[in-house]
């Protein structure tokens, strides 16, 4: 039956077709909601934050922190079964070339860790938990972004004269702060910026210019 046949195969490549639409609306969705994770981690990163609000990125700050996040989700993307290390040195890579800066905190490796879950999750079509995870990254943003406030220590009083040091205290809103505070250091007319955790748990961001 010629007809019938026709009509099989009609039928058939209706439900292919069909099937091809769901997978890429499926894969289109899939891929926003990690870029909307990625977004929710990066927002939340405190070093990030004060890089940004301080300008250590230039004028355009604000836009390379956006374009990072499209950076992060490409990254993923364009490579499968990535290491901890790996993502910890692109996120490194990208503070260092973007804003001058050198993440010494400790907060790399907990960055890292929450965007590749997010991947794995993601890939795994487990939307609900990434749709928490990025909820309670959302309230915390709510919450207030990292805070810098002047604030003079003893030993820099008596340097004030020789350094111009001024040391900045950096403290985020709501619990779980990874970065307590940051201080930002001028002295020669370089452009490189430093971070490095001192022993009470400081973390010190000096940028020279």
């Amino acid at each position: 039956f010629p007809g019938s046949r026709s009509s099989v195969v009609l039928i058939c490549d209706r439900l292919l077709e069909s099937l091809r639409v769901k997978m890429a609306a499926l894969v289109s969705s899939t891929r926003e909601l990690f870029r909307e994770g990625v977004s929710a981690v990066l927002d939340t990163w405190p070093v990030l934050q004060i890089a940004v609000d301080n300008g250590f990125g230039g004028a355009y700050s604000q836009q390379k922190a956006e374009w990072m996040v499209d950076a992060v989700q490409q990254y993923f993307h364009d490579n499968n079964d990535l290491e901890q290390d790996e993502v910890e040195d692109f996120l490194s890579d990208l503070m260092n070339n973007e804003f001058d800066t050198v993440v010494d905190d400790g907060s790399l490796p907990q960055v890292a860790q929450k965007v590749r879950v997010m991947f794995q999750q993601c890939q795994q079509g487990k939307v609900a938990e990434v749709r928490e995870h990025i909820n309670q990254l959302e309230q915390k943003r709510a919450a207030g972004r990292a805070k810098v406030t002047p604030v003079k220590t003893p030993t820099e009083e008596e340097e004030e004269s020789e350094d111009d040091e001024e040391s900045m205290e950096c403290d985020e809103a709501g619990a779980g702060a990874s970065v307590s505070s940051a201080a930002v250091k001028d002295k020669q007319p370089s452009s490189s910026t430093a971070a490095e955790e001192e022993d009470d748990g400081w973390t010190v961001v000096r940028r020279k210019k």
